[in-house]
């Protein structure tokens, strides 16, 4: 069986450090693995559609701005399809036959369901669409054949649903659909990381997000501005690493050759993690720190989306050829789906010739 990866991002607005942490990071590490057969990442325009159906122009001018992302953090189209969810009309198909294979009530105890619904205020003006999206997404998963699927631990359930729809189809209809395994963040600290101002998530609608994008002065700001300790007050105070979003942070980008390069006083964090508990490490100096490890990080990303921009053609191209592999590949799985069902009526010749018996 071939190894496949199939992961993706609503287009919502510009990527930024919880998706990089999260996911992103992770994609680039597979792509240049060897590992893997296929590697598909989808711009999910349609999913995103499900809670911003009145306002379209949001969706369509994030596209470019995600696929900006993508290219910058070093997805490679000559290693990975990137496509656009909306132009393969294969997985709208895929996900009305899987909607008879899922109850209500199953759906309405996905964990992540329950709580965007409440994120958004939706209760009981949920639209359907976004109802229904675990439905769509194993959709996505499964006409791709995936065998893996990277994401954050927040969508963990959804990936649990896809497995039992998986189940599902294949219990009924014969050994049909792939079922994919999940793959988390190896990094604990990545697996959710907060938003600079300490909240559990970094969301776009909060406002507590470093993007990928963000200049070399914005991300100083937002490092400088971080939620730390709020009794650490003097310098000589110990300081408290439970919920320091700086230590937080560093957990999930700093590296051992930083210090050397950055703040050679300290071997490793292990040090200045004691050093800053016992007190006498001040919140700036590890703000910091911690803003120029963010920027070694970010500043090659930054060089390559500047590129990127300079050749917007390129890169509505690149998405194009994408959307035609994906289009390719998924109309191949619905074959399988459609003939397993016994819906390919016009492609079942046993079934035209007993007819042509039957009726003779």
């Amino acid at each position: 069986m071939e190894k496949i990866v199939l992961t993706g991002d609503r287009p919502t607005g510009k990527l930024h450090l919880g998706h990089y942490v999260g996911s992103l990071r992770r994609r680039v590490e597979l792509q240049n693995s060897g590992e893997f057969d296929k590697i598909f990442i989808m711009i999910a325009d349609a999913q995103a559609l499900t809670d911003n159906a009145d306002n379209p122009e949001k969706i369509r001018q994030n596209i470019i701005e995600v696929a900006l992302d993508y290219l910058s953090v070093g997805l490679d189209p000559e290693k990975s399809t990137l496509f656009i969810q909306s132009m393969v009309p294969e997985l709208t198909e895929l996900s009305f036959y899987y909607m008879n294979l899922v109850t209500v009530s199953r759906l309405q105890r996905n964990p992540t369901v329950k709580s965007e619904i409440q994120l958004r205020n939706f209760e009981t003006s949920i639209p359907v669409g976004f109802f229904t999206y675990p439905i769509s997404q194993a959709a996505d998963i499964t006409a791709f054949k995936a065998t893996v699927v990277p994401v954050g631990e927040d969508q963990k359930p959804m990936l649990e649903q896809t497995k039992e729809i998986v189940h599902k189809f294949n219990s009924v209809y014969g050994d049909t659909l792939v079922d994919p395994q999940i793959l988390l963040p190896e990094n604990e600290t990545c697996m959710r990381l907060p938003g600079t101002d300490g909240k559990a998530k970094m969301s776009k609608s909060l406002g507590n997000c470093i993007y990928l994008s963000d200049s070399e002065e914005d991300v100083r700001k937002k490092v400088m501005s971080m939620f730390t300790d709020p009794n650490h007050i003097r310098v000589q105070d110990p300081g408290s690493l439970e919920g320091n979003t700086v230590f937080i942070y560093l957990d999930a980008f700093c590296k051992d050759e930083h210090f050397a390069e950055f703040l050679p006083e300290y071997k490793n964090l292990d040090e200045l993690k004691e050093h800053y508990q016992r007190g006498g490490l001040g919140d700036v100096k590890v703000k910091k720190f911690l803003n120029k490890v963010l920027q070694s990080e970010l500043a090659p990303i930054r060089a390559r989306r500047k590129e990127y921009e300079a050749n917007i053609p390129y890169v509505y191209e690149v998405l194009k050829k994408g959307c035609e592999v994906a289009e390719k590949e998924a109309a191949a799985t619905l074959r399988d789906v459609r003939e397993a069902m016994k819906i390919n009526y016009f492609e079942d010749k046993a079934l035209i010739q007993e007819q042509i018996e039957r009726f003779k």
